[in-house]
């Protein structure tokens, strides 16, 4: 009874933090970073302030928490998807799609406002910088997912972090754009490129 009573509070105490997360993510769309605020926060999770301090005790704990929190969500927004990029007609193409479409919406613009933010603060840069490994390392346990042991050559690793660089950059670019199929042109070329060093890696080693 103890065991399943300790298990119900965990969950408790997940979702609890999962809200306030949330509510993180939503507060930094609405508002920016500067107007990303503990109070605002909890106002929009619906919870206390209590329960905030109870979870993080300061806004650097929230703000940290949620940094892990996004990179947390795009790789599994990227892992729900891995079976459809495994029977892809054209799994390439399949894959840095997904890329791309993970990067997008809420999830990014959150993210781009914390990117901006941490060029003047220095604790959320350094933040965001001890999360920085995570991502890459999640970008590595996709690709081996979805290209197998091609994905073990340094030369394939490189090619998906100019990948992920490149998507970043596009849609930084995109804040300031306010035509979305310019933007979606960009992308389309940028792939096209992307494609021609993923096939490049993918083949056998040409001997001289």
């Amino acid at each position: 009874m103890a065991s399943k009573t300790g298990r119900t509070q965990q969950e408790r105490s997940a979702a609890m933090r999962r809200r306030l997360l949330d509510a993180t993510v939503e507060c930094l769309v609405r508002y920016g970073y500067a107007g990303t605020t503990t109070t605002k926060v909890t106002e929009l999770a619906g919870v206390t302030r209590g329960a905030q301090v109870h979870h993080f005790p300061t806004r650097a704990d929230l703000v940290a928490a949620a940094v892990r929190h996004l990179a947390a969500k795009r790789t599994e927004l990227a892992f729900d998807k891995i079976d459809a990029i495994r029977r892809a007609a054209d799994p390439i193409d399949a894959a840095l799609e997904l890329m791309w479409e993970v990067h997008q919406g809420p999830i990014q613009y959150a993210t781009i406002e914390m990117w901006v933010a941490a060029r003047t603060d220095p604790e959320l840069r350094k933040q965001l910088t001890a999360v920085e490994p995570d991502a890459r390392a999640s970008l590595l346990e996709f690709a081996k997912a979805a290209f197998g042991d091609y994905a073990a050559d340094p030369r394939f690793r490189h090619i998906m972090y100019t990948a992920m660089d490149t998507v970043r950059g596009i849609l930084l670019l995109g804040v300031s754009m306010s035509d979305r199929s310019e933007l979606e042109a960009r992308w389309q070329r940028a792939k096209a490129d992307l494609r021609l060093l993923v096939e490049a890696a993918l083949s056998p080693a040409v001997s001289s």
